[in-house]
């Protein structure tokens, strides 16, 4: 009897490094394993000419996959939720900020933490249904998070494939995927996001200049020097096109807070919150002008649904930076009450300058 109980446990341990093994050899062969840089794809149509001398309004959210609204947590942040929502939810969530987007007249939108096949928003693709929603618009999309299955928790995320996407009304010339240099090395980098620089050329009429749009979502971690390294590759492209005569904004989730914004407003609730990392201006030059909106936070912890309560744990990690040629008039976070994302959309306006 226990020779037999013993062949019966051997027999299952078998099964499951067997499948364990066989796991790991899928996600090897289908790593992803984008080039240094590549281009993207562009779709749509353009509705404008973009022009020195006037205003300009640019949209940057991260929409939280359209599964992180309100009402959800999530087991990364201390909470204890995989998939956060249903699938109504997912809909529900990625209509209201479709309309939204629409609704703002923004000229230039930046979206962060888009799905177009993942298990945690139920394989919607939600980059084709802002696209269907934004008329007017040229698009274009980054992957920066691609993985055939993530094996965690339990129940388990599942497969992943989003990234960042891009709108314009002016057209887009062209495309360039930058890869961030990512902190893993080992196989855990199987299941972690392989970050990104998308950036759109867009041409300036009655110019040889080009507007060098960057959409961007960042490490969280600062932990080692990935932070660093990931800030001086977007510093670094900036600079050169910013040496070639163009104008540049980046803008985006940096994932921390500039040193300029002043965000004693929002101090950590507990020893266990999250602490965003502090990025220094003055690392930008003398070029660039860095801003973030304080008045309303950007993004909340997802420790706990969020109640509404001052109190909250709450950041400003999303935020704008420019080329000395460009004037910025305002930036403002709008407060949506974290209704759709755990971010809130966050507008800059500017000009061209002649």
């Amino acid at each position: 009897m226990r020779k037999k109980i013993f062949k019966i446990i051997l027999f299952i341990i078998i099964i499951i490094v067997a499948a364990v093994a066989a796991l790991l050899i899928t996600l090897i062969a289908t790593e992803y394993k984008p080039a240094d840089t590549e281009t993207t794809d562009i779709t749509g149509t353009a509705s404008s000419t973009l022009k020195t001398g006037e205003s300009l309004q640019v949209l940057s959210w991260n929409l939280g996959y359209c599964g992180l609204s309100s009402e959800a947590d999530f087991f990364l942040d201390g909470g204890e939720s995989v998939r956060p929502v249903t699938k109504d939810g997912v809909q529900e969530n990625l209509s209201s900020i479709s309309d939204y987007i629409a609704s703002s007249g923004a000229d230039l939108v930046a979206l962060q933490e888009v799905d177009v096949d993942s298990k945690r928003s139920y394989h919607i693709d939600e980059n084709a249904a802002i696209a269907d929603t934004l008329s007017g618009y040229q698009n274009t999309f980054a992957t920066n998070y691609k993985v055939f299955y993530v094996p965690y928790p339990v129940p388990t995320v599942g497969s992943v494939h989003a990234g960042l996407s891009s709108y314009s009304q002016y057209e887009i010339t062209d495309t360039l995927r930058t890869s961030l240099n990512n902190a893993s090395s080992s196989l855990w980098r199987l299941f972690y996001m392989k970050r990104c620089l998308l950036s759109s050329r867009i041409p300036i009429e009655g110019t040889d200049q080009e507007l060098v749009f960057i959409n961007l979502h960042l490490e969280a971690y600062s932990e080692g020097d990935g932070q660093a390294k990931q800030t001086k590759q977007l510093l670094e492209l900036m600079q050169s096109e910013y040496d070639k005569g163009n104008y540049v904004i980046a803008c985006g989730d940096f994932n921390q807070t500039f040193s300029n914004a002043d965000t004693s407003n929002y101090p950590l609730q507990s020893d266990t919150a999250w602490e965003a990392g502090i990025l220094d201006v003055e690392d930008f030059g003398e070029n660039f002008t860095a801003i973030m909106d304080t008045d309303v936070p950007s993004c909340r912890s997802l420790e706990y649904a969020y109640d509404g309560s001052e109190d909250f744990q709450f950041y400003v990690i999303d935020g704008f930076i420019v080329s000395d040629n460009v004037t910025i008039k305002s930036c403002k976070t709008d407060d949506l009450d974290f209704r759709w994302s755990d971010h809130n959309p966050t507008t800059l306006e500017v000009t061209l300058n002649p």
